[in-house]
Parts: C-alpha cells; structure tokens; sequence
C-alpha cells in the first residue's frame, strides 16, 4: 500500500460515505470523479453527490447498447437534480471495424471477443474519462460477488493509476434499497424485474432465485470472474 493511499486510508475511516467523498473532494480538487452506470448503487452514491453539491464529476460510459430503461433514469436524474452527468462514448472507428469485420454480436461468440467488445465501448472510454484525474468513486460493494469480498474500500488501481474509493462498500442492498426509498432517489425499474447488475442489453437478462448477484451478466460464459476489465480484481 503506497503512503497516499495509507494516507488517506487513516484520514477517512471511521467517516459516514459523504463525510469522507468531502474529504476526497478537498484533497483532490478537480481531481476526483464518479462512474454511474444507473443501477441502485450508483444512484445512492449520485443523490450523496449531488444533494450535497459536492465537486465531484459524475459521468457515465454510453456504450451504444444500454438499455431504454437506463436512459430513461439517465434523463430522470439530470432533471431531478439539475445537474450535469457527462458522457463518454466509445470511438467510433474501433466500434465500426469491429462490426464490419465481426459483425454486430461477435461478443456471443467467444470469451476473446467479448473481452474485445468490452474493451472498445467500456475500458478505452474510461481511460480518457479518468485521465488527469487522481481520485475514481465507484459503487462497488463487497457482497455483489465473490471478486468484490476481497477488495477494500480504498485502494490503489494499478492499472489505471488511480486511487479509488468505494463509499458503499460494506452496504448490503437491503441497505442500499432503504437508501433509495428514504430519499425518494430515482432508479432503473429493471430492478424491480430481476436484474440486479445492468449494462449493456445484449449481455444482461434477469437472474433467477438463487442466483449470484452478477449471473445475469455474460450468462452463456463461465460463471466465475464475471468482469468486463473495469474494476481488476486480485
């Protein structure tokens, strides 16, 4: 663990999740900003953002394949809160020589091209989001799969060089659904019909009873280590 990372680990613990993204926010003015993809999390950590006016850059990856229901609470949320939630889309010459080569769905294909797919609409998009930045909040909680239990709150993301911090981490969606509805915070109603991990809408259905949080997501693969490459995990 790097001195900053200790740092600021010894700095925020003990803090309630808006205490400590203040911090943040003073430690890295105009440094520091936070990925929503619109599920239930992401909007908790949103309303604690915005409600609070705290100088944070909210922005979202438009991988050109997301959900009607997503961009209906994407509307929702800049109107409720008036605020600006800035978009990163993919570049449009990597997306057009994959189609043209592989065709629209080549990611049903193989784990390779999936990866391939997720790296041009999601990683390339979130490097340039990231870039000049020291500071990435995300919505990560530990229970959302068995990756996630072994991360920390606050840690150093080597492959994006970046310090991250999960304010919810230790919430548990019962926590996080009590959130919502306390504060009245808009949500995806996909939620309400079995999908607990959205992205894109070719790769996502509902999970059955019994399900891990995450298998909804790139259901035809392996069941384990069911990432796209933005959050590495050990």
């Amino acid at each position: 663990m790097s001195e900053l990372t200790q740092y600021i680990k010894q700095e925020i613990a003990g803090l309630e999740p808006i205490e400590a993204l203040r911090f943040l926010a003073g430690h890295f003015p105009a440094e520091i900003v936070f990925s929503t993809s619109f599920g239930w999390e992401d909007q908790v950590i949103t309303h604690m953002i915005f409600t609070n006016n705290l100088p944070i850059k909210v922005f979202t990856l438009e991988t050109g394949r997301i959900f009607p229901e997503t961009y209906y609470v994407w509307n929702r949320t800049m109107e409720m809160y008036r605020k600006p939630i800035f978009a990163y889309y993919p570049d449009h010459s990597l997306v057009e020589a994959m189609v043209n080569q592989k065709g629209p769905s080549s990611f049903y294909e193989s784990v390779e091209n999936r990866k391939e797919c997720c790296g041009i609409r999601k990683i390339e998009p979130l490097k340039r989001a990231l870039a000049g930045n020291k500071c990435w909040v995300t919505g990560i909680r530990a229970d959302q799969s068995a990756n996630r239990q072994d991360m920390d709150n606050l840690e150093w993301d080597e492959v994006n060089n970046i310090l991250k911090y999960h304010p919810i981490y230790s919430w548990t969606l019962d926590d996080v659904k009590a959130y919502i509805k306390k504060y009245n915070v808009p949500y995806n109603t996909l939620h309400d019909r079995g999908f607990p991990s959205i992205g894109c809408q070719p790769c996502t259905r509902a999970v059955q009873e019994g399900e891990d949080f995450r298998a909804g997501r790139w259901w035809w693969e392996d069941q384990s280590k069911k990432e796209c490459g933005l959050h590495a995990v050990k």
